[in-house]
């Protein structure tokens, strides 16, 4: 009767359907000398289950993480030669900039030759770029060409082999 009752109770066991009650009655059974000889392979799992219960964990657990400030310096750093960066010309009174019409016959001279040789820079670069397209054309053809020079190279070892051949055998 008993084992009859401990089989139905693993069954439920195994469908995880038991209560913490009958786990206890499944673990007292198993914890005696006498067990069913079919039911030993149980036996130890609940054993096993008893044992690690019974373990402790022995090593100090540190309450408290080491951390690791540099990071937290380094941007209160960054922020700071900012800031630095940003308040020093207001502080100091810097040169004021000044518009084009507030600028002397001179000045203004300047910036326009200034803006003259930036515009031709920039024409000589755009024409560059072009011959440059021009230049990529020509290189994939020549790299074609290549390709070709090649089979023909291939074909002149393998004429050559013929011809060998030929005139070993007339020899």
């Amino acid at each position: 009767m008993v084992l009859n009752s401990i089989e139905k109770l693993l069954e439920k066991y195994d469908n995880g359907e038991t209560t913490i009650k009958e786990e206890q009655q499944i673990k007292v059974y198993f914890a005696q000398e006498d067990v069913a000889p079919h039911l030993e392979s149980y036996r130890v799992m609940f054993q096993y289950f008893n044992n690690t219960k019974q373990e402790l964990y022995t090593k100090d657990v540190p309450l408290k993480p080491r951390k690791n400030y540099i990071y937290q310096w380094i941007s209160v750093a960054a922020v700071a030669i900012l800031m630095l960066g940003i308040m020093i010309p207001n502080i100091l009174g810097g040169e004021q900039q000044k518009s084009y019409a507030e600028l002397s016959a001179e000045q203004q001279d300047a910036i326009d030759q200034t803006k003259e040789v930036f515009d031709m820079i920039g024409t000589q670069f755009y024409k560059g770029q072009q011959n440059a397209g021009a230049l990529s054309l020509a290189s994939s053809n020549f790299e074609k060409g290549a390709e070709q020079v090649k089979y023909m190279g291939e074909f002149s070892e393998t004429s050559n082999k013929f011809f060998k051949s030929k005139k070993a055998k007339n020899k």
